[in-house]
Protein backbone atom coordinates (compact mmCIF):
# COMPACT_ATOMS: atom_id res chain seq x y z
CA UNK A 1 0.00 0.00 0.00
CA UNK A 2 2.84 2.38 0.87
CA UNK A 3 4.56 1.57 -2.45
CA UNK A 4 1.33 2.31 -4.35
CA UNK A 5 0.89 5.63 -2.55
CA UNK A 6 4.54 6.49 -3.20
CA UNK A 7 4.21 5.62 -6.90
CA UNK A 8 1.02 7.67 -7.23
CA UNK A 9 2.62 10.63 -5.46
CA UNK A 10 5.72 10.39 -7.67
CA UNK A 11 3.66 10.27 -10.86
CA UNK A 12 1.55 13.20 -9.73
CA UNK A 13 4.65 15.21 -8.81
CA UNK A 14 6.29 14.47 -12.17
CA UNK A 15 3.10 15.42 -14.00
CA UNK A 16 2.95 18.75 -12.17
CA UNK A 17 6.62 19.43 -12.88
CA UNK A 18 6.21 18.63 -16.59
CA UNK A 19 3.13 20.83 -16.88
CA UNK A 20 4.89 23.62 -14.99
CA UNK A 21 7.90 23.37 -17.31
CA UNK A 22 5.65 23.51 -20.39
CA UNK A 23 3.82 26.52 -18.95
CA UNK A 24 7.08 28.36 -18.26
CA UNK A 25 8.35 27.55 -21.75
CA UNK A 26 5.10 28.82 -23.31
CA UNK A 27 5.19 32.04 -21.27
CA UNK A 28 8.82 32.61 -22.27
CA UNK A 29 7.94 31.99 -25.91
CA UNK A 30 5.02 34.42 -25.78
CA UNK A 31 7.20 37.02 -24.11
CA UNK A 32 9.87 36.54 -26.78
CA UNK A 33 7.36 36.88 -29.60
CA UNK A 34 5.84 39.99 -28.03
CA UNK A 35 9.12 41.87 -28.19
CA UNK A 36 9.33 44.43 -31.03
CA UNK A 37 11.45 43.37 -34.00
CA UNK A 38 12.59 45.28 -37.01
CA UNK A 39 12.11 42.28 -39.23
CA UNK A 40 11.47 38.64 -38.63
CA UNK A 41 11.65 35.68 -40.92
CA UNK A 42 10.58 33.14 -38.27
CA UNK A 43 7.65 31.27 -39.85
CA UNK A 44 6.42 27.87 -38.74
CA UNK A 45 7.19 25.31 -41.42
CA UNK A 46 5.67 21.93 -42.21
CA UNK A 47 8.05 20.22 -39.82
CA UNK A 48 7.00 22.47 -36.92
CA UNK A 49 3.31 22.03 -37.70
CA UNK A 50 3.63 18.24 -37.92
CA UNK A 51 5.48 18.18 -34.60
CA UNK A 52 2.86 20.35 -32.88
CA UNK A 53 0.06 18.19 -34.31
CA UNK A 54 1.71 15.06 -32.91
CA UNK A 55 2.10 16.80 -29.55
CA UNK A 56 -1.65 17.53 -29.49
CA UNK A 57 -2.42 13.88 -30.26
CA UNK A 58 0.06 12.71 -27.60
CA UNK A 59 -1.53 15.03 -25.04
CA UNK A 60 -4.95 13.57 -25.88
CA UNK A 61 -3.72 10.07 -25.06
CA UNK A 62 -2.01 11.41 -21.94
CA UNK A 63 -5.18 12.93 -20.45
CA UNK A 64 -7.18 9.77 -21.24
CA UNK A 65 -4.57 7.51 -19.67
CA UNK A 66 -4.40 9.79 -16.62
CA UNK A 67 -8.20 9.73 -16.32
CA UNK A 68 -8.49 5.94 -16.47
CA UNK A 69 -5.53 5.54 -14.11
CA UNK A 70 -7.25 7.83 -11.59
CA UNK A 71 -10.44 5.74 -11.75
CA UNK A 72 -8.45 2.53 -11.38
CA UNK A 73 -6.30 3.77 -8.48
CA UNK A 74 -8.78 5.81 -6.46
CA UNK A 75 -12.22 4.60 -7.56
CA UNK A 76 -12.66 2.71 -4.30
CA UNK A 77 -12.42 5.82 -2.12
CA UNK A 78 -15.99 6.84 -2.98
CA UNK A 79 -18.65 6.63 -0.29
CA UNK A 80 -20.50 3.32 0.08
CA UNK A 81 -24.15 2.96 -0.84
CA UNK A 82 -26.39 5.53 0.83
CA UNK A 83 -27.89 4.76 4.24
CA UNK A 84 -30.89 7.06 3.89
CA UNK A 85 -34.17 6.60 2.06
CA UNK A 86 -33.63 9.59 -0.23
CA UNK A 87 -29.93 8.87 -0.88
CA UNK A 88 -30.45 6.79 -4.02
CA UNK A 89 -32.13 9.79 -5.74
CA UNK A 90 -29.17 11.98 -4.88
CA UNK A 91 -26.70 9.36 -6.12
CA UNK A 92 -28.65 8.87 -9.37
CA UNK A 93 -28.51 12.61 -10.05
CA UNK A 94 -24.78 12.68 -9.39
CA UNK A 95 -24.01 9.72 -11.67
CA UNK A 96 -26.27 10.95 -14.48
CA UNK A 97 -24.66 14.39 -14.36
CA UNK A 98 -21.20 12.85 -14.22
CA UNK A 99 -21.94 10.53 -17.17
CA UNK A 100 -23.20 13.41 -19.34
CA UNK A 101 -20.19 15.61 -18.51
CA UNK A 102 -17.72 12.76 -19.08
CA UNK A 103 -19.37 11.78 -22.38
CA UNK A 104 -19.34 15.34 -23.74
CA UNK A 105 -15.81 16.00 -22.50
CA UNK A 106 -14.50 12.79 -24.05
CA UNK A 107 -15.96 13.56 -27.48
CA UNK A 108 -15.08 17.26 -27.57
CA UNK A 109 -11.51 16.71 -26.39
CA UNK A 110 -11.02 13.87 -28.89
CA UNK A 111 -12.27 16.02 -31.78
CA UNK A 112 -10.30 19.07 -30.66
CA UNK A 113 -6.96 17.29 -30.43
CA UNK A 114 -7.51 15.00 -33.43
CA UNK A 115 -8.45 17.92 -35.71
CA UNK A 116 -5.40 19.84 -34.51
CA UNK A 117 -3.32 16.85 -35.62
CA UNK A 118 -5.09 16.01 -38.89
CA UNK A 119 -5.52 19.55 -40.17
CA UNK A 120 -2.20 21.02 -39.08
CA UNK A 121 -0.77 23.73 -41.32
CA UNK A 122 0.80 22.65 -44.60
CA UNK A 123 2.61 24.77 -47.14
CA UNK A 124 0.28 25.87 -49.91
CA UNK A 125 -2.84 24.73 -48.08
CA UNK A 126 -5.61 27.22 -47.36
CA UNK A 127 -8.34 26.78 -44.77
CA UNK A 128 -11.92 26.67 -46.06
CA UNK A 129 -13.79 29.61 -44.58
CA UNK A 130 -17.46 29.34 -43.60
CA UNK A 131 -18.95 32.72 -42.70
CA UNK A 132 -21.95 30.95 -41.14
CA UNK A 133 -23.69 27.61 -40.99
CA UNK A 134 -27.25 27.86 -39.74
CA UNK A 135 -27.79 24.11 -39.28
CA UNK A 136 -24.57 23.69 -37.30
CA UNK A 137 -25.30 26.70 -35.10
CA UNK A 138 -28.83 25.44 -34.39
CA UNK A 139 -27.47 21.98 -33.52
CA UNK A 140 -24.81 23.16 -31.07
CA UNK A 141 -27.27 25.57 -29.46
CA UNK A 142 -30.42 23.43 -29.20
CA UNK A 143 -28.83 20.10 -28.18
CA UNK A 144 -26.81 21.47 -25.20
CA UNK A 145 -29.82 23.57 -24.15
CA UNK A 146 -32.07 20.49 -24.09
CA UNK A 147 -29.49 18.42 -22.17
CA UNK A 148 -28.92 21.18 -19.61
CA UNK A 149 -32.68 21.75 -19.23
CA UNK A 150 -33.24 18.04 -18.53
CA UNK A 151 -30.44 17.97 -15.94
CA UNK A 152 -31.71 21.16 -14.26
CA UNK A 153 -35.32 19.93 -14.18
CA UNK A 154 -34.23 16.57 -12.79
CA UNK A 155 -32.14 18.43 -10.20
CA UNK A 156 -35.14 20.55 -9.19
CA UNK A 157 -37.28 17.43 -8.94
CA UNK A 158 -34.64 15.77 -6.75
CA UNK A 159 -34.27 18.87 -4.57
CA UNK A 160 -38.03 19.26 -4.07
CA UNK A 161 -38.47 15.55 -3.28
CA UNK A 162 -35.80 15.79 -0.57
CA UNK A 163 -36.50 19.27 0.83
CA UNK A 164 -40.29 19.56 0.61
CA UNK A 165 -41.68 17.67 3.58
CA UNK A 166 -44.47 17.89 6.09
CA UNK A 167 -43.97 17.25 9.77
CA UNK A 168 -45.79 14.22 11.12
CA UNK A 169 -46.45 12.95 14.62
CA UNK A 170 -44.36 9.81 14.16
CA UNK A 171 -41.20 11.71 13.16
CA UNK A 172 -38.38 12.16 15.64
CA UNK A 173 -37.56 15.85 16.09
CA UNK A 174 -33.89 16.62 16.77
CA UNK A 175 -32.09 19.94 17.00
CA UNK A 176 -28.44 20.08 15.93
CA UNK A 177 -26.63 22.84 17.77
CA UNK A 178 -23.32 23.99 16.25
CA UNK A 179 -20.59 25.97 17.95
CA UNK A 180 -16.85 26.28 17.54
CA UNK A 181 -15.83 23.44 17.56
CA UNK A 182 -18.37 20.81 18.62
CA UNK A 183 -21.91 19.60 18.06
CA UNK A 184 -24.74 19.00 20.49
CA UNK A 185 -28.09 17.35 19.79
CA UNK A 186 -31.39 18.13 21.49
CA UNK A 187 -34.32 15.73 21.29
CA UNK A 188 -37.88 16.95 21.58
CA UNK A 189 -39.45 15.08 24.49
CA UNK A 190 -42.70 13.15 24.65
CA UNK A 191 -44.62 16.22 23.42
CA UNK A 192 -42.63 16.17 20.16
CA UNK A 193 -42.00 19.93 20.43
CA UNK A 194 -38.68 21.61 21.08
CA UNK A 195 -38.68 24.35 23.67
CA UNK A 196 -37.60 27.87 22.77
CA UNK A 197 -33.87 28.52 23.03
CA UNK A 198 -31.50 31.47 22.84
CA UNK A 199 -27.76 31.94 23.28
CA UNK A 200 -28.49 34.43 26.08
CA UNK A 201 -29.51 31.50 28.33
CA UNK A 202 -26.29 29.49 27.92
CA UNK A 203 -24.87 30.59 31.27
CA UNK A 204 -28.03 29.76 33.23
CA UNK A 205 -27.89 27.07 35.92
CA UNK A 206 -24.12 27.27 36.33
CA UNK A 207 -23.45 26.52 32.67
CA UNK A 208 -25.57 23.34 32.60
CA UNK A 209 -27.92 24.85 30.00
CA UNK A 210 -25.75 23.59 27.13
CA UNK A 211 -27.88 24.82 24.22
CA UNK A 212 -29.60 27.82 25.84
CA UNK A 213 -33.09 26.38 26.46
CA UNK A 214 -35.59 28.97 27.68
CA UNK A 215 -36.65 27.69 31.13
CA UNK A 216 -39.87 29.74 30.94
CA UNK A 217 -41.13 27.61 28.03
CA UNK A 218 -42.78 24.40 29.31
CA UNK A 219 -42.15 22.67 25.97
CA UNK A 220 -38.45 22.54 26.83
CA UNK A 221 -38.77 20.71 30.15
CA UNK A 222 -38.77 17.24 28.56
CA UNK A 223 -36.05 18.04 26.01
CA UNK A 224 -32.92 15.88 26.16
CA UNK A 225 -29.45 17.23 25.27
CA UNK A 226 -26.68 14.82 24.28
CA UNK A 227 -23.26 14.88 22.61
CA UNK A 228 -23.64 11.58 20.74
CA UNK A 229 -26.45 11.34 18.21
CA UNK A 230 -28.60 8.19 18.28
CA UNK A 231 -31.25 7.55 15.62
CA UNK A 232 -33.81 4.73 15.26
CA UNK A 233 -33.70 2.93 11.91
CA UNK A 234 -36.65 3.24 9.49
CA UNK A 235 -38.11 6.30 11.22
CA UNK A 236 -38.32 9.83 9.83
CA UNK A 237 -36.01 12.29 11.57
CA UNK A 238 -36.61 16.04 11.30
CA UNK A 239 -33.51 18.07 12.03
CA UNK A 240 -33.73 21.70 13.13
CA UNK A 241 -30.33 23.36 13.05
CA UNK A 242 -28.89 26.34 14.90
CA UNK A 243 -25.47 27.94 15.20
CA UNK A 244 -24.12 29.72 18.25
CA UNK A 245 -21.35 31.70 16.59
CA UNK A 246 -20.36 31.44 12.90
CA UNK A 247 -21.66 29.74 9.78
CA UNK A 248 -21.36 25.95 10.06
CA UNK A 249 -22.57 23.17 7.79
CA UNK A 250 -24.03 19.95 9.17
CA UNK A 251 -22.79 17.24 6.83
CA UNK A 252 -23.71 13.56 7.22
CA UNK A 253 -22.03 12.00 4.17
CA UNK A 254 -23.34 8.44 4.54
CA UNK A 255 -26.91 9.78 4.56
CA UNK A 256 -26.30 12.22 1.67
CA UNK A 257 -27.47 15.04 3.93
CA UNK A 258 -26.08 18.54 4.35
CA UNK A 259 -27.57 21.78 5.61
CA UNK A 260 -26.02 25.09 6.69
CA UNK A 261 -26.34 26.15 10.32
CA UNK A 262 -26.82 29.91 10.27
CA UNK A 263 -26.54 32.17 13.35
CA UNK A 264 -29.86 33.80 14.17
CA UNK A 265 -32.09 31.44 12.19
CA UNK A 266 -33.28 27.81 12.12
CA UNK A 267 -32.75 25.60 9.08
CA UNK A 268 -34.44 22.23 8.56
CA UNK A 269 -33.77 18.90 6.91
CA UNK A 270 -35.47 15.51 7.04
CA UNK A 271 -34.36 12.00 6.18
CA UNK A 272 -35.02 8.40 7.16
CA UNK A 273 -32.04 6.16 8.05
CA UNK A 274 -32.47 2.69 6.54
CA UNK A 275 -29.34 0.87 7.76
CA UNK A 276 -28.16 0.43 11.32
CA UNK A 277 -24.54 1.00 12.26
CA UNK A 278 -24.12 -2.75 12.76
CA UNK A 279 -25.52 -3.50 9.29
CA UNK A 280 -23.06 -1.06 7.74
CA UNK A 281 -20.16 -2.62 9.63
CA UNK A 282 -21.11 -6.01 8.16
CA UNK A 283 -21.49 -4.68 4.61
CA UNK A 284 -18.80 -6.21 2.33
CA UNK A 285 -18.01 -2.87 0.69
CA UNK A 286 -17.56 -1.16 4.06
CA UNK A 287 -15.48 -4.09 5.37
CA UNK A 288 -13.16 -3.70 2.39
CA UNK A 289 -12.76 0.04 2.98
CA UNK A 290 -12.12 -0.48 6.71
CA UNK A 291 -9.45 -3.09 5.95
CA UNK A 292 -7.74 -0.69 3.55
CA UNK A 293 -7.78 2.12 6.13
CA UNK A 294 -6.46 -0.15 8.89
CA UNK A 295 -3.64 -1.36 6.65
CA UNK A 296 -2.53 2.25 6.21
CA UNK A 297 -2.94 2.93 9.95
CA UNK A 298 -0.93 -0.18 10.80
CA UNK A 299 1.98 0.94 8.63
CA UNK A 300 1.79 4.42 10.13
CA UNK A 301 1.75 2.92 13.63
CA UNK A 302 5.03 1.11 12.93
CA UNK A 303 6.64 4.44 12.06
CA UNK A 304 5.23 6.02 15.24
CA UNK A 305 6.46 3.24 17.54
CA UNK A 306 9.95 3.55 16.09
CA UNK A 307 10.15 7.14 17.35
CA UNK A 308 8.60 6.28 20.71
CA UNK A 309 5.05 7.52 20.10
CA UNK A 310 1.75 5.73 20.70
CA UNK A 311 0.43 3.63 17.80
CA UNK A 312 -2.88 4.48 16.12
CA UNK A 313 -6.00 2.65 17.22
CA UNK A 314 -7.66 0.42 14.60
CA UNK A 315 -10.43 2.17 12.70
CA UNK A 316 -14.00 1.00 13.31
CA UNK A 317 -16.77 2.24 11.03
CA UNK A 318 -19.18 4.76 12.51
CA UNK A 319 -21.61 7.20 11.00
CA UNK A 320 -20.40 10.72 11.60
CA UNK A 321 -21.64 14.31 11.58
CA UNK A 322 -18.97 16.78 10.49
CA UNK A 323 -18.78 20.47 9.71
CA UNK A 324 -18.38 21.17 5.99
CA UNK A 325 -17.56 24.86 6.38
CA UNK A 326 -14.11 26.16 7.27
CA UNK A 327 -15.23 27.67 10.56
CA UNK A 328 -11.93 28.22 12.36
CA UNK A 329 -8.68 26.69 13.56
CA UNK A 330 -10.16 23.41 14.84
CA UNK A 331 -12.70 22.98 12.05
CA UNK A 332 -11.13 19.63 11.07
CA UNK A 333 -12.00 18.16 14.48
CA UNK A 334 -15.63 19.34 14.65
CA UNK A 335 -17.50 16.06 14.44
CA UNK A 336 -20.00 13.95 16.33
CA UNK A 337 -20.58 10.20 16.29
CA UNK A 338 -23.95 8.99 14.98
CA UNK A 339 -25.38 5.63 16.03
CA UNK A 340 -28.27 4.15 14.05
CA UNK A 341 -29.92 1.31 15.92
CA UNK A 342 -33.15 -0.62 16.24
CA UNK A 343 -36.16 1.18 17.78
CA UNK A 344 -35.86 -0.97 20.90
CA UNK A 345 -32.19 -0.11 21.36
CA UNK A 346 -32.93 3.56 20.79
CA UNK A 347 -35.75 3.63 23.37
CA UNK A 348 -33.52 1.93 25.94
CA UNK A 349 -30.71 4.45 25.33
CA UNK A 350 -33.10 7.41 25.37
CA UNK A 351 -34.78 6.33 28.62
CA UNK A 352 -31.43 6.58 30.41
CA UNK A 353 -30.95 10.28 29.55
CA UNK A 354 -31.86 13.18 31.82
CA UNK A 355 -34.41 15.75 30.69
CA UNK A 356 -33.79 19.49 30.93
CA UNK A 357 -36.18 19.67 33.90
CA UNK A 358 -34.14 17.05 35.78
CA UNK A 359 -30.86 18.85 35.02
CA UNK A 360 -31.96 22.27 36.30
CA UNK A 361 -33.33 20.73 39.52
CA UNK A 362 -29.92 19.33 40.51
Amino acid sequence: MTDQILLSTTLLTLTILVLAAISIWQVAKIFQMSQPRIESSEIAGDKDNRFNGKLMLAFLFFIYILTFYSFWSWGDVLLPESSSEHGYIYDNLMWITFAVIFFVQTITQALLHYFAYKYHGREGQKALFYPDNMKLEIAWTIIPAIVLAVIILYGLYTWSKIMMFEENEDALVVELYAQQFNWKARYAGDDGVLGDANVRFLQDFDGRNLVGIDYTDPNGYDDVVVQELHLPVDRDVIFKMRSQDVLHSAYMPHFRAQMNCVPGMITEFKFKPIKTTEEMRNDPEVISKVEKINKIRSEKSKELTKIGEEPLDPYVFDYVLICNKICGASHYNMQMKIVVETPEEFEKWYSEKETFAQIIQQ
